[in-house]
């Protein structure tokens, strides 16, 4: 898709505020700092339109994005390392598992883990719930251009055997925000899931 319009249309924590209007949604996850507003913003061919940051836990809400007035992008607040109370990530946890769990609309999640580390805890759990409540799933590895291109196939591996990875459920696709490598075949999965 060429994006020439893009909008950040609501920062929301309750179904309330979440856009009426019916376009499909698509959901970004990971832990903090994986990659998601760089992510995004190569998609939507933006230097900065997400605000990518150095310090984890900066996202609190979930943001939907208009992309040219066909679908949202959901950026969810990242998991792992917060510098946030307890008290607050539990919050945050009901928040995206209503969200997730519950909007209609969402058609699709790209879920990301950083190429080179095995999947944490919280990227499996997320994976299985995911799975569980039967939304397609892109697996996204985040930060290829940090390994040599001859271990891509290692690091898949390492990714989809950590995951228990189910190809007929879930897709997989390594990616670079640096060489732009990925972005395409992201972009044909979003449109294969917008119906």
């Amino acid at each position: 898709m060429e994006v020439h319009n893009v909008a950040l249309t609501i920062s929301a924590v309750r179904p309330e505020q979440y856009p009426k209007d019916g376009l499909p949604e698509i959901a970004f996850v990971g832990r903090s700092n994986v990659g998601k507003s760089s992510l995004t913003n190569t998609l939507i061919n933006r230097k900065a339109f997400a605000r990518t940051s150095s310090q984890p836990g900066k996202t609190q809400t979930l943001n939907f994005y208009r992309v040219e007035d066909e679908v949202y992008f959901v950026d969810v607040p990242g998991y792992g390392y917060a510098k946030v109370s307890r008290k607050e990530r539990e919050k945050w946890g009901v928040m995206i598992e209503t969200y997730l769990s519950q909007r209609q609309e969402l058609k699709g999640v790209i879920s990301l883990v950083d190429a080179r580390h095995e999947p944490s805890e919280e990227d499996i759990n997320m994976y299985n719930w995911l799975l569980y409540y039967e939304i397609p799933v892109l697996v996204v590895a985040t930060k290829a251009d940090k390994i040599a291109r001859g271990k891509w196939n290692k690091a898949e591996s390492v990714i989809k055997k950590a995951l228990d990875f189910d190809p007929t459920v879930s897709d997989f696709q390594m990616f670079s925000s640096e060489t732009k490598y990925g972005k395409e075949q992201v972009w044909d999965w979003i449109e294969a899931h917008m119906g």
